[in-house]
């Protein structure tokens, strides 16, 4: 016999799932359509992302934080330093180490992105103070399993 229950919940489940699925993929269109315009992509924007938010981040604690190894951002981050987005220099006290800032060209598609979608957010949670407060629950639950990364 079906259990009812367990029919119901995985179907909860499922619909959860494809919610977040379609949900992320709005979140970043119009981001990548930016993107895609200086031939960029959504890893590129990662980068940029989070140099934004630590300038002088080194390599090895992007890399950390990205949770992507060498190879994966070799390619990614000397495009954006090619491309004059990113700006690389020696760390002050290890020499083998380089840290990571945007420029202003960086600065200003990072921004642009960004404006994307903080404005797609705000449109959502601007008269639901509620829904934003228990997206943020759900999310920090999850972002929690991934990083050790203060989350504030």
């Amino acid at each position: 016999m079906v259990d009812l229950k367990k029919s119901n919940r995985k179907h909860a489940l499922n619909q959860a799932m494809e919610l977040l699925h379609f949900g992320y993929r709005a979140f970043v269109a119009e981001a990548d359509q930016i993107l895609e315009q200086q031939g960029l992509g959504r890893v590129h924007h990662r980068i940029l992302y989070f140099v934004a938010r630590e300038p002088g981040i080194t390599v090895g604690n992007l890399r950390e934080t990205l949770a992507v190894s060498k190879q994966a951002m070799h390619g990614p981050l000397r495009k954006l330093e090619t491309d004059g987005l990113i700006l690389s220099a020696n760390h002050v006290n290890d020499k083998r180490s380089r840290c990571l800032s945007l420029s202003e060209l960086g600065n200003e598609l990072e921004q642009q992105v960004t404006r994307a979608q903080h404005r797609l957010l705000d449109s959502i949670f601007a008269n639901d103070l509620a829904a934003e407060q228990q997206w943020r629950a759900v999310m920090m639950q999850l972002a929690e399993r991934e990083t050790d990364r203060p989350l504030s």
